[in-house]
Formats: structure tokens, C-alpha cells, sequence
């Protein structure tokens, strides 16, 4: 991840995979079911689920890139928020 340190660089975009970026917001709404607790099974979670689900939904998508919006996902949810755009 590129870093900026001068001021009139701040809130320049810092993100260098874009893609991952823009199919968050739809990837969110397909893995939140995943984290949610009531959807546990005797008090284990599907979060192995959701690599499978989102893989199927953008089978464009590498494996690392999978991980990252899971990741994100759920540090989003853990958070109690929903993406903010």
C-alpha cells in the first residue's frame, strides 16, 4: 500500500487494487449472513463459507483478493457498522 506524506497529498486514494474496491459493497452484502451470530451452528460460525460464496460469486477474483474482502468484511462487521461508500 502506497503511503502520502505531504499535506497537499492528503486524501489522495491509497489503495492500489481498485477492483477490490469497487465490489465490496456487493461482496458485504453476500458474506454479512456469514458473520452474523445468529447464524451460527452449534456455536461454530460459517466463515469457511464464505470464501466459497464470494469465489462463486466473482470467479474472476484471485484467491488473495478473496481473502482481502473477507478479511475486511469482517473487521467491517465486528465493527457493528455496515460499508460506508
Amino acid at each position: 500500500m502506497t503511503e502520502t506524506t505531504s499535506g497537499d497529498e492528503r486524501g489522495a486514494e491509497r489503495r492500489i487494487d481498485i477492483e477490490i474496491r469497487e465490489v465490496f459493497f456487493e461482496a458485504y452484502d453476500i458474506l454479512e449472513p456469514f458473520f452474523d451470530p445468529a447464524n451460527q451452528w452449534a456455536g461454530h460460525g460459517h466463515e469457511h463459507l464464505a470464501y466459497r460464496a464470494l469465489h462463486e460469486r466473482f470467479p474472476q477474483m484471485s484467491g488473495d483478493q478473496v481473502f482481502i474482502i473477507v478479511d475486511a468484511a469482517r473487521r467491517v462487521f465486528a465493527g457493528g457498522g455496515k460499508p460506508v461508500p
